[in-house]
């Protein structure tokens, strides 16, 4: 299974925005990322869209990020990518006439929703400038 790196992604993008004094191009942010250009836009439009970043076309353009550190949760960037499937498990049947599967499906599908529901709330408390602490202590440490 395909696994999806979006958030992480933007993470690492949105922290290098804001520790940027210029905006960053498409092209600047596929280089980092190890993409093309055309999908750091379908992406960053999501961003957009979300009020987080701004975007501004032409010579001297790019994205900045518009939102502060402090105002961004993990939990404000996984909606604004799209709310992505977070658990590869899934029930063969949703609706079996066996007692069992209905026993197993009821169990996976509790256990799926209170684990999303702890990691929505596990996103809605870390913060972009927590993260950004975090690099600025590594940086630190690793005397740069």
């Amino acid at each position: 299974m395909r696994q999806d790196t979006r958030l992480s992604r933007l993470l690492h993008v949105l922290l290098h925005m804001a520790h940027s004094d210029a905006p960053m191009t498409s092209q600047h942010i596929a280089d980092m990322l190890g993409t093309n250009a055309v999908v750091v836009r379908r992406t960053m439009a999501g961003l957009r869209d979300g009020g987080l970043v701004a975007a501004e076309r032409g010579h001297g353009g790019g994205w900045t990020l518009i939102k502060d550190t402090q105002d961004i949760t993990l939990r404000d960037i996984y909606a604004c990518i799209g709310e992505p499937t977070l658990f590869a498990f899934n029930l063969s049947n949703p609706a079996p006439q066996c007692l069992v599967e209905q026993s197993v499906n009821t169990t996976i599908s509790e256990t799926l929703d209170e684990a999303t529901t702890a990691l929505m709330a596990k996103f809605e408390s870390i913060r972009l400038s927590d993260i950004q602490a975090d690099v600025e202590n590594r940086r630190k440490a690793a005397g740069c």
